[in-house]
């Protein structure tokens, strides 16, 4: 059920799109006359770093949300999921791409990669729902792999206090023409993966 408010944390690695879809949905935001805030942290992106964005959605206060409060955690990675999962609110959701993003200590063999369901179990335990999806390979459906943070664009939008319309409105003065209907297409991928 919307609200007229909600804060979400996005996350993943560089090169992902995390702050493509927070500018997004600063857009929609705006063109829906809401309130929103938001700040963005990230480190070594460009070389695969974590990157983290918090956006709320009319609120007037803070633009950084305070953990345990988040009603949704979109993750790009699943084990960014996990590394910000307490931001997560009691009631909260958790959207989560199931392909993973490997890390050079993972590639060079110095280190091991949790199972997806070891980075999902304790994701349970703090919030309400868990919604994994492969939404890498719902973006190659759709025609591009750079359109996973669209997959997941669409996975939140039921969630978001904003008219799907004007989500998607944003979302062609943001892109590239020439990208759009991929980008559309992979809208409605994830939006139907979460119904």
């Amino acid at each position: 059920m919307r609200t007229s408010e909600c804060d979400v944390v996005v996350v993943g690695v560089g090169g992902q799109g995390v702050i493509l879809i927070s500018e997004i949905i600063g857009r929609a935001a705006m063109m829906a006359g809401l309130s929103v805030r938001g700040v963005e942290t990230h480190g070594m992106a460009q070389r695969g770093g974590s990157v983290i964005n918090h956006i709320r959605v009319g609120c007037s206060f803070s633009a950084m949300i305070s953990p345990g409060s988040a009603d949704v955690l979109l993750a790009m990675e699943p084990v960014e999921a996990l590394r910000y999962a307490h931001y997560l609110s009691p009631q909260g959701v958790a959207l989560v791409n199931s392909r993973p993003v490997m890390p050079i200590t993972v590639t060079t063999g110095m280190a091991s990669y949790p199972s997806i369901e070891e980075i999902l179990a304790p994701l349970r335990g703090i919030c309400s729902q868990v919604k994994p999806m492969d939404a890498t390979g719902l973006a190659e459906e759709a025609g591009s792999p750079q359109a996973t943070n669209v997959v997941m664009l669409g996975a939140l939008s039921e969630h978001l206090p904003i008219e799907e319309a004007t989500i998607l409105s944003a979302l062609s003065e943001t892109v590239p023409a020439r990208f759009l209907e991929i980008n559309k297409k992979a809208f409605e991928l994830g939006k139907i993966e979460v119904e």
